[in-house]
């Protein structure tokens, strides 16, 4: 059912008026569904060796297919919440004015970002990498310090690790340790101008009209490409036995409708898709479809 759910959306071009049909993906002009959230894990990481790095996926790397995209050679995609931190869509990507897909005039040019914020949490995408260029290679001990390479594939990020836990599977029980894994946080325009100078800023921000990355507090909204992406990402990345028994979605789905929000950190994703239903309706343009289709 969910294969033939998401072949229907993806070939649909009907234009959606008052909400989502259950027969199309995703169904999130609905009430919000409850998922029971069991906190257990389901692989061990430590599998794959002291050479490879934990990452912690919260956006479009929910989908396996578009974490293999950056990363081709990952090993244990799972499911993992995070903890004492939420994700939001509260900063300008400069990527999407490169790309074309940002509207000034709206202010749909947001992409995510997650924050410490203590009691929050969110289920992420955990999986491991080889640590190929990803940590500094002077990182003393078991310190994780990114690389030039990592810091500038994610350069207005803070690259750093965090706690979380792991989710269950049929196969697995008994309480779980927390764990770190790496993930890339909000930071502040003091810090990227710092790391990459005035003349760097200037032309990925302020050439474009944005006069700030990390300083919103109101007005900018979803690039709704990226959040069709990551909502597709979500919808897909749950296995059966995770997936809600009305067909409406599964753990993931749920908490990143739910366990997401603006950049007023108040309207869920889940309200804002309610308001703004044509979202889903945007898709990439041709020589991005590959990239942005969850």
């Amino acid at each position: 059912m969910k294969i033939n759910i998401i072949a229907s959306l993806l070939s649909s071009v009907a234009v959606i008026v008052t909400g989502f049909s259950s027969h199309t993906l995703p169904t999130i002009g609905l009430k919000r569904k409850t998922t029971p959230i069991i906190r257990m894990a389901t692989a061990d990481a430590d599998e794959a060796g002291d050479d490879h790095i934990t990452i912690l996926g919260f956006g479009s790397l929910l989908s396996e297919k578009s974490s293999r995209t950056t990363f081709p050679t990952l090993k244990n995609f799972r499911l993992g919440r995070v903890l004492d931190h939420r994700r939001t869509f509260a900063h300008p990507a400069s990527i999407f004015f490169q790309r074309n897909i940002a509207n000034l005039e709206t202010l749909e040019i947001s992409s995510l970002s997650v924050e410490y914020k203590e009691g929050c949490s969110m289920v992420c995408s955990v999986f491991e990498v080889p640590n190929e260029g990803l940590s500094a290679a002077d990182a003393p001990g078991d310190t994780f310090i990114p690389s030039q390479k990592f810091l500038e594939r994610e350069e207005e990020f803070e690259i750093t690790r965090v706690r979380y836990e792991e989710l269950a599977t049929s196969s697995t029980s008994g309480k779980q340790e927390i764990k770190e894994g790496v993930i890339c946080r909000r930071s502040t325009d003091e810090a990227y101008i710092a790391r990459w100078g005035q003349e760097r800023f200037q032309k990925n921000y302020l050439d474009y009209g944005i006069k700030t990355i990390w300083g919103w507090t109101e007005g900018i909204r979803p690039c709704p490409v990226y959040l069709r992406h990551c909502i597709l990402a979500a919808w897909s990345c749950d296995s059966e036995e995770n997936w809600s028994k009305d067909g409406i979605g599964g753990i993931c789905y749920n908490s990143f409708l739910d366990e997401t929000v603006m950049v007023d950190r108040a309207t869920s994703i889940r309200e804002y898709i309610d308001q703004y239903p044509e979202v889903m309706n945007t898709e990439p343009p041709d020589n991005l479809k590959e990239r942005y289709s969850g």
